[in-house]
């Protein structure tokens, strides 16, 4: 019923406009800060989650698996990661607030939330879950007061009907 009224009411609508405003411009700003600050870093971030990974009650490191992943793929990878994170945050950003590829923009600022919780982060990250989440069962609905008004109609009509009607005419 809930998921039912986000997705389809246009007074839902209004009110995930308005937290999709707020949420893309906290990601634009943490983007567009980090893309024109001096000089954005992650290793350090970095080998303070692998030095200080998040553990449970009894001490043991509950998220092994991710501080493999930063120690044999990120750190070593750290240029990449210093592009796709400034830049990462600032599109979600921009997809949130112009409304364009909305439920793509939430769908990856959960990811990166996600992402910044498993290295022990917690900061905003709790509320901005929450928000990305009810933006991304809002699916359409959270951007037809912005781009996606046009974005969806034109990819449902000339790119997904192209699919649908070759494999038509394939029966």
């Amino acid at each position: 019923m809930v998921v039912k009224w986000l997705r389809e009411n246009k007074s839902a609508a209004v009110i995930l406009t308005m937290l999709r405003l707020y949420l893309g411009f906290t990601w634009l700003t943490a983007g567009f800060g980090k893309l024109t600050g001096p000089g954005f870093d992650a290793s350090g971030y970095l080998k303070n989650a692998i030095a200080n990974p998040v553990k449970g009650p009894e001490g043991d490191v509950l998220y092994g698996w991710y501080v493999s992943f930063l120690e044999s793929f990120a750190l070593p990878n750290i240029e990449l990661f210093n592009v796709i994170v400034p830049v990462g945050e600032f599109l979600i950003g921009l997809g949130l607030i112009v409304g364009g590829l909305t439920t793509a923009a939430a769908f990856f600022a959960l990811v990166m939330n996600y992402a910044f919780f498993l290295a022990g982060t917690v900061s905003s990250n709790p509320i901005d879950i929450f928000l990305g989440a009810i933006i991304l069962f809002a699916g359409y609905n959270a951007g037809r007061y912005g781009l996606d008004n046009w974005v969806v109609p034109f990819f449902r009509k000339r790119v997904f009907k192209q699919k649908t009607t070759a494999t038509a005419n394939r029966s």
